[in-house]
């Protein structure tokens, strides 16, 4: 749901204010669209799947009657959620302690702190999990001790991992996927398409897009795709709009198009929304204008301190005379940029004001009489954009 211009802004913003951004996210949402809105960020909430467990699905039972009538060697959890789901579906057919002594005799690899927490909460200890939690180092140190001859289990997250299953198959191992739940698109595509729009827009209607599965960022580039905007959609991330993804992972997707990503060090949604804090601010122009520290964001501007919400027709007309401070920009040029404004010049003067009235300062802009307006750069700062 776009929350934009439901609120007041805070007098003091934090370093997210006046920034838009989009979440993909379907599990555990809340507690990132919480944490962005905890920053001042306006969000803009798109899931881009749905999980839809297996409890009930045929091939699950399959995998998992047959690992208890012949013991893996190896089994390898690869989500909380995921390995949660299959010990209670297990528990529900009934089967549900014959497949945790299975496990118990097993080793045990989990992909992480979170899976590792799911592991022990079931009354098991995992064998080992890599720090990175990357299923590539798992992979690695599989195969570094010889796959050859050995049975492994391998719980899938939603989809396929047909690189991870070849390659334990191509050094001799026996591999039996276990589907827990499956990714889909969302029974409601119009956030998602609202979303998409935005990102085609570009600048002025959203700032970043943040990403915490590959599943996502694969499923909004296929809905472009669908909706034959793939192109704009595809010009607006490598272009103003910021690609934010939890971990390496989860950007393949985006980077086999050309898409630049940011991602933390540590890939949890709080190092996220630090990385967004510190990338947004960092690409805001800031200007000294008329005495005053002028910090142009994504809906709104930072005259100071103060964060002041400026209507889309506006922050056209503020971005256009930033590309050239102190310039003299002429109302033709301004005309064009404004969104929709058609053939009369008018519009600008009617633009203009109430984008003077939102700043609270009309004297950051100056009319130029029968040539244009220009921002009222501080002397010695009067050099065009590069």
């Amino acid at each position: 749901m776009d929350d934009r211009h439901t609120a007041a802004a805070p007098a003091t913003a934090g370093p997210l204010a006046g920034f838009t951004v989009g979440v993909t996210a379907a599990r555990r949402a809340d507690e990132l669209i919480a944490l962005l809105r905890r920053r001042g960020a306006t969000v803009l909430h798109a899931p881009a799947l749905r999980i839809v467990p297996l409890a009930d699905d045929s091939e699950l039972l399959a995998a998992t009657k047959e690992l208890i009538g012949c013991a893996p060697d190896t089994v390898v959890a690869t989500t909380a959620i995921g390995f949660r789901g299959w010990i209670e579906a297990a528990d529900g057919w009934g089967i549900g302690e014959e497949l945790l002594t299975r496990l118990r005799a097993t080793e045990l690899l989990a992909r992480g702190p979170k899976v590792k927490g799911a592991v022990r909460a079931a009354g098991l200890v995992e064998t080992w999990s890599p720090q990175s939690e990357s299923l590539a180092e798992v992979l690695d140190r599989m195969l570094a001790g010889g796959v050859a001859g050995r049975r492994i289990a391998l719980q899938l997250h939603g989809e396929p991992l047909p690189g991870f299953v070849e390659a334990l198959r191509a050094g001799g191992a026996e591999v039996v996927v276990v589907p827990v739940y499956r990714w889909m698109a969302p029974e409601d595509l119009a956030p998602m398409d609202r979303l998409l729009d935005a990102v085609a827009a570009g600048a002025g209607t959203i700032d970043a897009v943040s990403f915490t599965s590959a599943p996502a960022a694969a499923s909004l580039l296929a809905r472009a795709e669908e909706r034959g905007t793939a192109e704009a959609v595809l010009a607006g991330l490598r272009g103003d709009v910021l690609s934010a993804c939890v971990g390496p992972v989860t950007a393949l997707p985006l980077q086999a198009r050309g898409v630049e990503t940011v991602q933390p060090e540590r890939f949890r949604l709080g190092p996220l929304v630090q990385l967004l804090c510190q990338e947004l601010p960092g690409r805001a122009r800031v200007l000294p204008v008329a005495g005053h520290r002028v910090e142009i964001r994504g809906h709104a501007v930072l005259v100071d301190t103060e964060l002041r919400p400026v209507p889309p027709a506006g922050m056209a007309l503020l971005r256009a005379l930033a590309r050239r401070p102190g310039w003299v920009v002429g109302r033709a040029e301004l005309l064009r940029a404004l969104p929709g404004a058609g053939r009369d010049e008018h519009a600008v003067e009617t633009a203009m004001a109430r984008l003077r009235g939102a700043l609270g300062a009309a004297h950051l802009i100056q009319t130029v009489v029968k040539r244009g307006y220009r921002l009222a750069l501080d002397a010695g700062d009067c050099s065009p954009a590069d």
